[in-house]
């Protein structure tokens, strides 16, 4: 309840997770049917970076501050495109000042028929979420614990959709509560796409975590890892990871672009890295 993102927004971590739900996004409205996205853990949905919260840690410098409006490669650059598009439009004179949170991201991409679902425990910060989007009739704000989202609102009426889950890890036991969680969620929407956000840090258990995934037996499960800097010197964030459930099929090819220009761009030391596997799919069974 005492996380606030504004002290993080737009950091290296955004930067890996809101490029790789543009690009889910982009997927999904392939087809003309409608689909919604499920935010469990919203925040409050756009943020200011030159307040006093921002600009205390500085975080986005060395995040999107590094990416927006420099040159990137053709290839990363087209995967960037979607996001890196929102971002510009909500800084029409150029510079950056303001930076969506996932549910102004993932609002900015959408099509007429397609809905949002964002819930957010903190009272603070659901209010100012639900004002953003007052009146907007595409867009369902809920004051909730965002894990019970996992039960009560899958599976959505539109029968397609993402489930993104980037809960604020404040207490012990989060890596566990997210394999549970999805665990819960995947047998009451087997046909979605799910989106877990997890920190990297020293002493995380991500071998745990991540066996702990493999033994749900889910078909697809892709993930990617960005590590910034050595996790040796700091017990703080040094990288962060995603697991994405049914990705898109060509999801994995644009992870092995972007990763490594992210990892090349982001980097704050040497011991910088970056990864994209199967955690289950079609490349782990024909190694098997």
């Amino acid at each position: 309840m005492n996380y606030r993102h504004i002290y993080h927004a737009g950091n290296f971590a955004d930067v890996l997770k809101h490029a790789v739900l543009a690009r889910l996004i982009v997927y999904m409205a392939q087809k003309d049917k409608a689909f919604r996205v499920l935010d469990t853990h919203a925040g409050i949905g756009l943020y200011d970076l030159s307040s006093e919260e921002a600009q205390k840690t500085g975080e986005w410098v060395d995040g999107i501050g590094r990416i927006l409006d420099t040159d990137i490669p053709a290839k990363a650059k087209a995967i960037l495109q979607p996001y890196l598009t929102a971002v510009r439009d909500l800084n029409p004179d150029g510079g950056l000042t303001l930076y969506p949170g996932s549910p102004k991201l993932t609002r900015m991409l959408m099509r007429p028929q397609d809905r949002l679902s964002a819930m957010e425990l903190h009272p603070d910060d659901y209010e100012t979420l639900h004002r953003l989007f007052d009146g907007d009739f595409q867009s369902r704000i809920t004051e909730l614990d965002g894990w019970l989202a996992l039960g009560a609102h899958l599976p959505p009426k539109e029968k397609r959709g993402i489930v993104l889950v980037d809960p604020p890890f404040e207490i012990a036991g989060e890596y566990e509560r997210l394999a549970d969680g999805l665990a819960k969620a995947w047998r009451r929407f087997s046909g979605g796409t799910f989106c877990l956000w997890y920190p990297l840090k020293q002493g995380a258990p991500i071998a745990e975590f991540h066996a702990a995934l493999k033994a749900l037996e889910i078909p697809k499960m892709l993930c990617a890892e960005l590590s910034v800097r050595s996790d040796r010197d700091t017990t703080g964030l040094s990288g962060s990871g995603l697991i994405i459930v049914n990705p898109p099929f060509t999801l994995k090819d644009e992870l092995d672009i972007l990763l490594p220009f992210l990892k090349d761009r982001l980097k704050q030391d040497r011991h910088a890295s970056a990864r994209a596997f199967w955690l289950r799919g079609e490349e782990v069974r024909e190694r098997d």
